[in-house]
């Protein structure tokens, strides 16, 4: 009998740590993605459908970020001033000097993908694939739509694409969109991008982290 306690406990000590080997190896900064579906019908079908209104959506196009998602840690995130900002960027090296703009993420640069045309002010981001950055000014954030490529693993040799904004240089920019900074009333410990006020065809692409939220209205549309 105390031979099947003394097995039990080694058995119960060895799966726990095994799971805090795991927790260990969570990455710092976790995949996320956001996601929309736009330009679809609600639609009864003969038989009601195991969703919120029994209806199924039809026709949808998708609008999806993927991310890294860095958690704030009780840092200051951008700083004020001349340093606003700065702690953002990238951690630059003699030999891999910071970027211009913020990857707004982790890791691999974030993505954006669209089934539809978007249409941002007056800038038109046609259906694809696209890295997204931002421009990180006091109280003046512009989104950037690139058209760079992103690597799945860091390689600095690799000139063709970029891993978060390491490289970014503005001949591939696809649209450049102002963003509307606004102070929350509570702190967002993990950043996280947000489809927000979205009809059939239109909403507000967010990003919010610490205190901050900037965001930038668009519309969907099939193209022309």
């Amino acid at each position: 009998m105390r031979r099947r306690v003394i097995a039990g406990t080694a058995v119960l000590l060895a799966t726990g740590g095994l799971v805090l080997a795991q927790q260990g190896a969570r990455p710092l900064s976790p995949d996320g993605a956001a996601q929309a579906q736009v330009l679809g019908t609600w639609t009864k079908g003969e038989r009601p459908a195991f969703t919120l209104g029994r209806e199924t959506y039809q026709g949808g196009k998708w609008i999806e970020i993927t991310y890294g998602r860095p958690l704030q840690r009780g840092r200051d995130l951008f700083g004020a001033g001349e340093n606003y900002g700065k702690a953002a960027l990238d951690v630059g090296s003699p030999t891999l000097p910071a970027p211009p703009v913020w990857r707004a993420g982790a890791n691999v640069s974030t993505r954006l993908k669209t089934e539809v045309q978007l249409t941002f002010g007056d800038k038109t981001v046609p259906a694809g694939e696209y890295s997204l950055f931002i421009d990180l000014k006091p109280s003046v954030w512009t989104l950037i739509v690139s058209s760079w490529p992103a690597q799945l693993k860091f390689d600095p040799k690799d000139k063709s694409a970029l891993w978060g904004a390491y490289g970014y240089t503005p001949e591939k920019d696809v649209a450049r969109v102002p963003m509307k900074v606004d102070a929350l009333p509570f702190a967002v410990e993990q950043l996280t991008f947000s489809f927000l006020d979205m009809t059939n065809d239109s909403g507000r692409l967010a990003i919010m982290w610490g205190k901050v939220m900037a965001s930038a209205p668009f519309k969907a549309s099939m193209a022309p």
